[in-house]
């Protein structure tokens, strides 16, 4: 059996791939997923990170839209099984810090004995929504945003758990606000910063003139749509972006193939014409390492 690198590891890793994709290299791209099965298929088509979507592990678990619905406890527990199947530093959407200070400690307590190499921090107010719904979020005010990260930093007991702190004050507020939030953030301890845009005429101007107000790594999601479509992966370092996040691809991917499936099913009465868009079950079995565990179970015949 092979040895899974530890949580320090994965974190000192993750540190070094964000260094080098500032310093001008390729940015970091973090396909998002919403459970094990698809952080395995993303370790294996053979990603260096692997991101988990508060909004897809809403989908996934509770069949319900991300508007807050989602604890610290069902997300917290969530990543400690999706960290643990993978051996790909995971970054994990802690939306808001479930509370206050005391909250934020107590969340930074949980994701990091869940074993993530990094976590998300909004200020937005509570109940969130996804940014990517219609409308402006609505956010805290500019010091109790900028307590929630010096909480943040403060709490961790291993530094080299990542803390990316996200502003969602643009789309109200305007960039400059949000460029105000993302200084103060670093100065705050923050070591990435995470400036949550909508698609926009102008959105790579706005994302490399975040990048050059800051000397921490830039994330962006890549769900802002427009011109970031289109943008090859290779490219998003000339706009200042060290750590792409795609958190709609993999729940959107999967929502259309089983509605398709399911379609067939109803339509056709038999699941034929759907054979040739699944995964054999050899294909099936392998993602999830089968062969692993028949080798394991061979050492030990009864």
């Amino acid at each position: 059996m092979i040895a899974m690198p530890t949580p320090m590891q994965l974190r000192t890793l993750l540190r070094a791939r964000l260094k080098a994709a500032q310093q001008g290299g390729t940015a970091l791209i973090a396909p998002g997923v919403f459970d094990g099965y698809g952080a395995r298929m993303v370790q294996q088509q053979g990603f260096e990170a692997v991101y988990m979507t508060g909004n897809g592990v809403s989908a996934s678990l509770l069949g319900r839209p991300d508007v807050g619905l989602i604890d610290l406890s069902l997300m917290s527990g969530h990543a400690r099984r999706v960290a643990s199947c993978v051996s790909l530093p995971l970054i994990c959407d802690a939306d808001t810090g479930y509370g206050n200070v005391v909250g934020v400690r107590r969340t930074i307590e949980e994701f990091e004995a869940a074993g993530v190499a990094a976590i998300h921090m909004e200020d937005q107010v509570s109940p969130k929504r996804c940014a990517q719904l219609p409308g402006d979020r609505s956010v805290l005010p500019f010091r109790e945003a900028v307590a929630k990260i010096e909480a943040a930093v403060a709490a961790r007991k291993d530094d080299q758990l990542m803390i990316i702190a996200r502003t969602d004050s643009v789309g109200a507020e305007g960039l400059a606000a949000g460029i105000q939030r993302a200084q103060a953030f670093q100065k705050a301890g923050a070591d990435a910063v995470f400036v949550e845009l909508k698609a926009h005429d102008g959105l790579l101007d706005d994302l490399k003139r975040i990048a050059e107000s800051l000397t921490i790594p830039c994330t962006v999601n890549i769900d802002a749509g427009g011109p970031l479509l289109g943008l090859p992966a290779s490219m998003l370092h000339l706009h200042g972006v060290a750590l792409a996040i795609y958190p709609a691809l993999l729940r959107n991917a999967v929502g259309f193939a089983m509605r398709e499936a399911l379609q067939h099913l109803q339509n056709d009465g038999h699941t034929l014409a759907a054979k040739n868009r699944q995964l054999s079950s050899k294909e099936y079995n392998d993602c999830l390492g089968l062969p692993e565990v028949e080798k394991w179970e061979g050492q030990f015949p009864v």
